[in-house]
């Protein structure tokens, strides 16, 4: 996690996860995953998940500063495009629900694509749209 003042905060919660940093790289993913109107729980959420690895959501709450509705929003709407994958790992030493462990399962480089094909798909219909309104007026 990278405070406000530019320190970077090494976080894991389980004995499974590797340590996720988020660093400047991560930062400026995010920027422009907003820039281009990704929403900001999933620009988060794939930055958190961008370094590798397997990470529960905790560790991403932890990470992003979302809140674990904002986290859950971002997973279904990375589930349902098949970018990551799930893991139960069962607590150790407590009783309970097992902790989910998630990773993508796609590149990223693939996930951007695909944002760009769809950003491109958005536009053309726009574009036609106005082409439209220009022969109306």
């Amino acid at each position: 996690m990278v405070d406000e003042n530019g320190s970077v905060m090494e976080i894991s919660n389980t004995n499974s996860e590797i340590p996720v940093i988020m660093g400047s790289k991560e930062h400026e993913m995010i920027e422009l995953f907003r820039k281009i109107n990704i929403s900001r729980p999933i620009a988060l959420t794939l930055a958190s998940l961008a370094k590798g690895g397997e990470v529960s959501s905790r560790t991403i709450e932890t990470l992003s500063g979302l809140r674990q509705p904002e986290v859950s929003i971002a997973m279904r709407y990375l589930r349902e495009n098949n970018w990551i994958g799930v893991r139960e790992e069962k607590k150790s030493k407590s009783k309970g629900r097992p902790i989910k462990l998630y990773r993508l399962i796609v590149p990223m480089d693939c996930i951007i694509s695909k944002i760009e094909e769809e950003i491109i798909a958005e536009n053309r219909i726009m574009l036609r749209n106005i082409e439209r309104l220009k022969n109306l007026a």
